[in-house]
């Protein structure tokens, strides 16, 4: 299956090889790298590498985890480019997940100005977030992809047998992005991801899924690439998700992205109920749904006054004004909504109450 758009191609195919061997042919790099994290060098450059495609790229291993997530790791991988001779005719391929798609995207578009990088993810969430789209970057001061750049990789080429060699929490997290996408189109979407059973995972009808999941991210990055209007309906449930994933982000109680966006979803759904008249209903089916799948977060009323720093430090605010990503219903989005400190309280005692 291919998805075409104006800034790359994707591939959803389990012919990896072949159209890995049709985007090198189009790239014609000087020199290959591939970066990895020790999971991803494990588990899934032998996937890539079966007809012995890349023996000759030099591989780049960063540690896994969001606190790698950093100027340091971007900082040790551009040393090793620059040391091993790349050039802006070489090519990048990012093989892992968000992190690392994220990170190579980053580093891929600002050494030496810029050369070329191709996206392989291999967790759910890069597959249908991460990876496309064109937003790159690292954490900074505790913040989530507080610096970055917008840059999209030549080609995103996905395979889902390297979700077989994640466990369920990895599943989940990419789930609740797929969640976000079909609410923010349509009921049918919605319908269709909440019948699917993502506890036993049919790799044939996910991969379906999984396409048009990116196919609904790709409506608003087309129509907005640099995130001035209508692409901030992505942003939906990450106001507070964001600042979740920061608040427990190096302790022992550390969460994934798609979890944390799972329960900011919650969050700002109520705020759609109380601002937007997102029906109530419909709000409670939906919060049902993602807290039998991810559970409840443990906030206390101790964690509130920091969780608001967290927001109004969120890259999306203007002017000092909050800003949301509500929704008025299934697929209506309204952008740019602004929401007061008490409002934000008033919603993180809500959430505590919620069984």
């Amino acid at each position: 299956m291919q998805i075409d758009n104006p800034f790359s191609t994707v591939y959803i195919s389990s012919e990896i090889d072949l159209y890995l061997t049709k985007t090198l042919k189009e790239i014609k790099p000087s020199k290959i790298f591939i970066l990895v994290d020790e999971n991803s060098r494990k588990h899934c450059l032998p996937i890539i590498n079966i007809k012995g495609l890349l023996n000759e790229a030099e591989i780049i291993e960063i540690k896994s985890g969001e606190k790698y997530k950093s100027i340091k790791s971007v900082e040790k991988v551009w040393e090793i480019l620059s040391t091993k001779g790349a050039d802006r005719h070489s090519l990048l391929i990012n093989l892992g997940g968000g992190i690392i798609v994220d990170l190579g995207g980053f580093i891929a578009s600002t050494f030496k100005r810029g050369f070329p990088f191709i996206n392989i993810p291999t967790t759910l969430l890069s597959q249908v977030d991460a990876s496309v789209g064109g937003k790159t970057g690292f954490n900074f001061l505790q913040l989530k992809n507080e610096i970055g750049v917008f840059s999209h990789p030549q080609a995103v080429i996905i395979d889902s047998v390297f979700l077989k060699t994640l466990d369920k929490k990895n599943i989940y997290s990419g789930w609740a992005e797929m969640i976000k996408h079909a609410l923010l189109f349509s009921k049918a979407d919605w319908e269709n991801i909440k019948t699917h059973k993502i506890e036993n995972i049919d790799y044939k009808s996910l991969n379906q899924l999984i396409a048009r999941s990116i196919q609904i991210k790709n409506h608003f990055v087309e129509q907005d690439p640099s995130e001035n209007g209508i692409r901030k309906a992505l942003n939906f449930g990450h106001t507070f998700g964001h600042a979740f994933e920061s608040l427990f982000m190096d302790t022992p109680n550390e969460i994934l992205h798609g979890k944390a966006v799972a329960h900011g979803m919650i969050c700002e759904l109520y705020l759609s109920s109380q601002k937007c008249g997102f029906n109530e209903q419909e709000m409670q089916n939906i919060m049902d749904y993602i807290i039998r799948i991810y559970d409840k977060l443990a906030i206390t009323s101790n964690d509130f006054e920091r969780i608001t720093q967290l927001i109004t430090h969120d890259k999306k605010n203007e002017n000092s004004f909050i800003n949301f990503t509500l929704l008025s219903d299934f697929g209506k989005v309204k952008i740019n909504q602004v929401c007061s400190i008490r409002e934000i309280t008033d919603t993180l005692r809500w959430y505590q109450k919620l069984k």
